[in-house]
């Protein structure tokens, strides 16, 4: 079924606030300052980035500036993340930092977003341990930031807003892009698939994907613009379509915007096993725009535990798809999600999971230690697994993992590879850095003429995460 998108009317209401937020900003009436500046400051996924972005499109029309600086702004706000229990512990960390700044500027606004909002306990937590904050709000109203700010420049004391139920698909945001070369593009919003591990449904809602029209219009505006490279954002790209009254699947997306004037590039993220269908193989095979590149998180290898995790797959099948798609695209690079010490694993299912490492041999991974998520299903489970265990595994996966990645970097050596040129590096400002087609990280020697084309560099040397090369 088709998703309402945000009505005329609200979108009216929504320019009306901005207008007066940015007329009280013209008026210097709360600090003499010449521009009001606005921080943000994001944890988590790319659809976190995505959505600061949207933000910062806001916080400029209504008037404000970037600033790299929390101390000089007059707005800050985190954009929060709760997959990992170390990135809400940042977050505590920065709100009871901020706590004599507040004292000191108290017309200064302190706001909380994101996917810890969407957590019950930990907004009681937040708004009765910090009360110097002004603003809380959630992941599916941050269309709603000029209302709140402008309620409390009219006195309001402190916002508690957070919206429990998905629906609205917003369209029309402004974005302020934080790359002129690269650019997000969301094609859906929540996951359907209740991974016992993972908060995201409960977060992030259901299931919403954008109509493709919405989707064709922003990626040609970004072609306009001079973007180079997309990246299509979903928890579960594989799914889009499913939710609306037409006929469309990603494939056929993909198709659609390989098509567009401009892009160079196209890639996706995230892709889940048990939606990965031969159409889509074959779309990533056939448009010369997407990247041969795929990220196919597997979590575990034991089919116990895959089981127990609900990802709907099995060591087997998984391996069989990874096959497959090596047969249809040779040169395809592949890395993937993988969790250590799920509540449960024993020794023999960690063998599991450093079988499949050992057999796919994929380019990269990320890995990390199960954190039990309050609210889910696997962290109800008596059967948790110590901290030892995991670090003891963990550490063995990742010298696996590492000697694989390392080799085949190696297997780069003295090869031409395309490079999509980003900019100055930010380890070694003498260098110029890019990425292949394959997503490898790879720095030469340049010049700022050549940012945003796509170069041919032959590469000479290797670490285990980049390569180094010279112009051709």
């Amino acid at each position: 079924m088709k998703k309402d998108i945000i009505s005329n009317e609200e979108k009216e209401t929504m320019e009306y606030f901005i207008e007066n937020v940015k007329k009280i900003n013209k008026t210097d009436e709360y600090k003499n300052v010449t521009k009001k500046k606005y921080f943000i400051e994001t944890f988590g996924c790319q659809m976190n980035e995505n959505d600061s972005e949207k933000l910062a499109g806001m916080l400029i029309k209504m008037g404000y500036i970037k600033s790299d600086n929390k101390e000089d702004s007059q707005l800050i706000i985190f954009n929060t993340c709760c997959i990992r229990e170390n990135a809400e512990d940042k977050v505590y960390g920065h709100l009871g930092a901020l706590k004599k700044y507040k004292i000191d500027n108290p017309e200064v606004i302190i706001a909380l977003c994101g996917c810890m909002m969407q957590q019950e306990e930990i907004v009681k937590y937040i708004y009765n341990t910090f009360r110097h904050v002004d603003i809380i709000f959630g992941t599916h109203n941050i269309h709603m930031l000029a209302k709140y700010i402008f309620e409390i420049f009219e006195g309001q004391e402190r916002i508690l807003d957070i919206w429990d139920l998905e629906g609205v698909v917003v369209e029309g945001l402004p974005f302020e892009r934080n790359d002129n070369i690269k650019a997000w593009v969301s094609v859906m919003y929540g996951c359907n698939n209740f991974c016992t591990y993972c908060i995201v449904p409960y977060v992030r809602g259901r299931e919403r994907s954008r109509e493709v029209k919405e989707i064709i219009e922003e990626v040609n505006e970004l072609a306009k613009k001079g973007y180079k490279e997309i990246t299509l954002l979903g928890q579960n790209v594989n799914s889009y379509g499913k939710d609306l009254d037409y006929n469309i699947s990603f494939a056929n997306l993909l198709y659609l915007i390989n098509d567009i004037k401009g892009i160079e590039r196209i890639r996706f993220i995230t892709s889940h096993p048990k939606d990965m269908s031969d159409e889509l193989i074959k779309a990533i095979k056939e448009c010369t725009k997407v990247c041969k590149s795929l990220h196919l998180p597997f979590q575990a290898g034991s089919t116990k535990v895959l089981k127990e995790m609900n990802r709907v797959y099995t060591k087997e099948s998984y391996l069989k798809l990874i096959e497959k798609v090596k047969n249809e695209i040779p040169n395809i690079s592949i890395t993937t999600d993988i969790i250590v010490g799920f509540p449960g694993e024993m020794e023999k299912d960690f063998l599991d999971t450093l079988d499949i490492v050992k057999r796919v041999r994929f380019d990269s991974a990320y890995t990390f230690l199960y954190s039990k998520r309050t609210g889910t299903k696997a962290a109800l489970r008596k059967d948790q697994i110590s901290d030892k265990d995991k670090k003891k595994r963990f550490n063995e996966l990742l010298k696996i993992q590492n000697e694989i990645s390392n080799e085949i970097n190696r297997s780069y050596l003295n090869k031409t590879v395309k490079v999509l040129v980003e900019g100055k590096s930010k380890n070694n400002p003498e260098m110029y850095t890019g990425r292949t087609d394959s997503n490898k990280v790879i720095n030469f020697k340049g010049e700022n003429s050549l940012v945003g084309k796509i170069i041919k560099v032959n590469v000479n040397s290797f670490q285990t995460w980049s390569l180094k090369g010279e112009i051709i």
